[in-house]
C-alpha cells in the first residue's frame, strides 16, 4: 500500500499511469478515500510564517477612492450617434412595434405618431428629429445591433412616450460633475439638449437634459 501523505494520484492515479487497483472501483481519484483525505490534511496544513502578516498588510489598506460614479443613464444609438438619457425617465425598453400616424399632422415633425407598447397607446417620438440627427450608422463592430422602443415616463410625462432608437447599449455610471461639454462640428452646434458628454473607454454619448428633453416632448402633445 502507498503512504498515505504521497500524491497517488499523480504516479498511479488519473494525473499518472493509471495503474492502481482502485480505480475500477473508484473511476477517478477524486471518489476515493485517500484523495479525500489528502484534500482534508492539505486545508489543515500549518500557515506559512508570513500569511498573517501578508494579510495584515492587505487588510490595513486604505479602501480606494469612490470613483463618484453617482449618476446612471441608459445609452443607445440613433443614427450614427450614440447618446444617453437619465435613466430616471426609462421606464422599459419595448421591442420595435407599427407606428401609426396621427391625423391632421405633417410627417416631417419629430411626432411619427402613436406606438402600441403593452397594451398602451403612447407617442411615438423620433429622436432624430428632435435632435437634428441626419446621418445613418451602424451598431458596434462585434454588436448584435435590435431596433427598440425607449418607453420614457415621469410625472411630468402622464401619457408616457415611446422612442425608435437603432440600438440598445445599456445602463452606464458615470460622475454627474464631470461631463464633457459637447463639441461642436463644423458648421453644427451641439442641440441645446446635449448637457455634456459621457462615456466608458471608447464609447462616447452625448447625454441628454432631461428636464428639456421632457418639457420638449410635452410640447410636442399641444
Amino acid at each position: 500500500m502507498m503512504p498515505l501523505d504521497e500524491d497517488c494520484w499523480r504516479s498511479i492515479g488519473v494525473a499518472g499511469d493509471r495503474s492502481c487497483a482502485e480505480l475500477a472501483r473508484h473511476v477517478h481519484c477524486r471518489n476515493c478515500p485517500r484523495h479525500l483525505d489528502a484534500a482534508g490534511r492539505s486545508l489543515h496544513r500549518p500557515l506559512d510564517a508570513g500569511y498573517r502578516e501578508d494579510w495584515a498588510r492587505e487588510l490595513a489598506r486604505p479602501p480606494l477612492p469612490d470613483a463618484g460614479t453617482d449618476a446612471t443613464a441608459m445609452v443607445c444609438r440613433v443614427g450614427a450617434e450614440w447618446l444617453a438619457l437619465p435613466l430616471a425617465l426609462v421606464a422599459a425598453v419595448a421591442p420595435l412595434a407599427l407606428v401609426h400616424r396621427l391625423p391632421h399632422r405633417g410627417q416631417g415633425g419629430a411626432l411619427l405618431g402613436v406606438a402600441g407598447v403593452n397594451g398602451r397607446l403612447l407617442p411615438a417620438v423620433s429622436l432624430a428629429r428632435l435632435l437634428g440627427i441626419t446621418s445613418s450608422g451602424t451598431a458596434t463592430q462585434g454588436r448584435h445591433a435590435f431596433a427598440r422602443l425607449l418607453v420614457l415616463a415621469s410625472p411630468d410625462l402622464p401619457t408616457g412616450f415611446a422612442l425608435p432608437v437603432d440600438e440598445i447599449h445599456g445602463v452606464l455610471r458615470h460622475a454627474s460633475g464631470a461631463m464633457r461639454p459637447p463639441a461642436a462640428t463644423v458648421g453644427h452646434a451641439p442641440p441645446p439638449l446635449v448637457a455634456g458628454i459621457i462615456g466608458e473607454g471608447e464609447l462616447q454619448a452625448g447625454l441628454l437634459d432631461g428636464a428639456l428633453l421632457t418639457a420638449q416632448l410635452g410640447g410636442l402633445l399641444r
